[in-house]
C-alpha cells in the first residue's frame, strides 16, 4: 500500500521532467490548460489578492470540516487559557453523521492539544469540546463563528456546529480564501494544521495516542505548505485549502467537492504543476491515489516505540 502511494509520487515526477520542470512558467500560466476535478475552485496570489484561476468560485456549497479553521479563531479568540483541561463529554459525540473518534468518554487534554486535533487530525470530538467549554456555550460559539465570518466578509457563509458535520455548514470558494488568508494570521493555526503527526497523553489516564494529519501534502519535500485543512462529508464531497508557497509566490488553493477519495490531493498537485511550468497534468495521472491506503499512518518521528504505535495503526476512518 505505501509503495503504490510512492508509485505516484514517482509518477508525478516523471510528469515534471518531461513539463520542464526546470524552465519557469509565464505568470500567470494559461487557465484554459488546467483540468480539474474539484466541482469549485479559486487558486488566488495572496501577495496580489489575484484570481489566477476560478471555476464555480462563487457558488455556495456545504465546506464539511474546514469549518475547523473558524473554530480554531473563534476559541484563540476568545483568550481563554490554552492550558486549561477539557475533557470530552456525551455532548461531543456525533449523532448526525456517527463518525468515529479516539477520544472517549471522559478523555481530558489541555485546550492546546484539542485544538491541535481539531486542526491537523479533523477531530471532530476535540473541535466540539472547544466550542462546549467556551463562554456561553456552544450556542454562544457558534454565534461567534457566524459573526466573525460577516467581520471577514464572508457574506455567502453560514455556520451551524463548530466541527462541519452538519451540511448547513456552508460557504463559496471566494469566501474560503478570505478564511485561510485571516487563518494565516494566527502562528498557532499554521502550526497545529501542517504539523504532520504529534503524540497526546490522555487524563486521567495517561494514555498515549498518536494522530496523524488527515493531508498527506504536509509530510512531501516538494510542498511549502502554511496552512491547511481537509474536509469532508457526503454532502460537501472532498475538500481542501491551503496557504502554500508556489513557483516562488505564496497561492490560496481551495478545492471543494472533489469526487473520488485522493482527487483533492491528485488537484493540489496539478495546480502547483500548472503554476510552475504552465503545463498541465491529466487527471488520470492521480489514479494511483485511488489504490492508496487512506488507512497507513505516516509514523510520527518522535517516540516511535510509546504505546502510542499500536494506538496510531488501529485509527478508523474519520470524516476529514
Amino acid at each position: 500500500m505505501k509503495s503504490s502511494f510512492l508509485l505516484v509520487l514517482a509518477s508525478f515526477a516523471a510528469l515534471w521532467a518531461a513539463g520542464g520542470a526546470h524552465a519557469q512558467a509565464a505568470f500567470p500560466p494559461d487557465p484554459a490548460k488546467l483540468r480539474l476535478a474539484s466541482a469549485n475552485v479559486l487558486v488566488l496570489d495572496a501577495a496580489t489578492d489575484r484570481p489566477v484561476y476560478a471555476k464555480g468560485a462563487d457558488e455556495v456549497t456545504p465546506i464539511a470540516s474546514l469549518t475547523k479553521l473558524m473554530t480554531a479563531i473563534v476559541a484563540i479568540d476568545s483568550g481563554a487559557s490554552l492550558d486549561e483541561p477539557l475533557a470530552v463529554d456525551m455532548g461531543d459525540f456525533d449523532f448526525v453523521k456517527g463518525s468515529s473518534s479516539r477520544l472517549s468518554m471522559g478523555a481530558t487534554l489541555p485546550r492546546r492539544e484539542m485544538l491541535r486535533l481539531a486542526l491537523m487530525s479533523s477531530e471532530n470530538r476535540a473541535a466540539s469540546t472547544l466550542a462546549r467549554h467556551h463562554l456561553g456555550g456552544a450556542g454562544a460559539f457558534v454565534a461567534a463563528m457566524n459573526a466573525k465570518a460577516q467581520a471577514l466578509g464572508m457574506t455567502r457563509t453560514r455556520f451551524e456546529d463548530p466541527t462541519g458535520l452538519s451540511p448547513n455548514n456552508v460557504s463559496t470558494a471566494s469566501d474560503l480564501a478570505r478564511l485561510v488568508r485571516a487563518s494565516a494570521d494566527y502562528p498557532l493555526i499554521r502550526d497545529f494544521s501542517t504539523t504532520p503527526s504529534h503524540y497526546v497523553e490522555l487524563q486521567p489516564t495517561g494514555r498515549m495516542l498518536g494522530f496523524n494529519n488527515s493531508n498527506r501534502l504536509v509530510s512531501l519535500p516538494d510542498w511549502d505548505i502554511q496552512l491547511q485543512k481537509t474536509g469532508y462529508i457526503r454532502e460537501a464531497g472532498r475538500c481542501l485549502v491551503m496557504l502554500a508557497n508556489v513557483a516562488s509566490k505564496p497561492m490560496i488553493i481551495v478545492l471543494l467537492d472533489s469526487v473520488g477519495k485522493f482527487t483533492r490531493l491528485g488537484d493540489a498537485q496539478r495546480v502547483k504543476h500548472w503554476l510552475e511550468t504552465g503545463q498541465a497534468l491529466p487527471l488520470a495521472s492521480t489514479i494511483g491515489y485511488q489504490n492508496a491506503s487512506a488507512k497507513a499512518p505516516v509514523k510520527p518521528k518522535a517516540a516511535a516505540k510509546t504505546p502510542a504505535k499500536a494506538a496510531a495503526k488501529s485509527t478508523k476512518p474519520r470524516r476529514a
